[in-house]
């Protein structure tokens, strides 16, 4: 697998882990954040780009299977908007402004599908929203 399809395997498991960690900062995900995400990545981000996993298969997929597997470990949220942050650190110049407009996207519809924004996901909002501004 060439460097640059790895890393973006890699991006697309860190966006697994952000869109977990906006889901899950309240402590409880609910289905319909599950399903504004899978909506989110069929209307949206398997149109990004043609990088596919080591299956064959489209790697925006890599966001719904890392959420997935992220539900079955139930730890906080901030320890995976930490690996994000940290992720997003190290490979900026891979978060074009199309991919940050995307994450806001998404991000914000996960927070907002189940009964409106609430305080806690109003703060890893707001994080969120500082970092893809640097």
């Amino acid at each position: 697998m060439l460097q640059s399809h790895k890393i973006k395997n890699e991006l697309y498991q860190n966006l697994g882990k952000l869109f977990y960690a906006v889901a899950m900062a309240d402590k409880h995900i609910h289905s319909v954040e599950i399903k504004k995400l899978k909506e989110s990545i069929k209307e949206h981000w398997l149109t990004v780009d043609d990088v596919a996993d080591e299956f064959g298969t489209d790697a925006a997929f890599q966001i719904e299977i890392v959420f997935d597997w992220l539900q079955g470990e139930e730890k906080e949220a901030g320890i995976y908007y930490e690996e994000f942050k940290d992720f997003f650190k190290e490979y900026k110049a891979k978060f074009t402004p199309r991919i940050r407009l995307l994450i806001w996207n998404t991000a914000d519809a996960i927070a907002s599908s189940f009964a409106g924004i609430n305080k806690s996901e109003l703060i890893l909002l707001a994080k969120l929203r500082m970092l893809l501004q640097q």
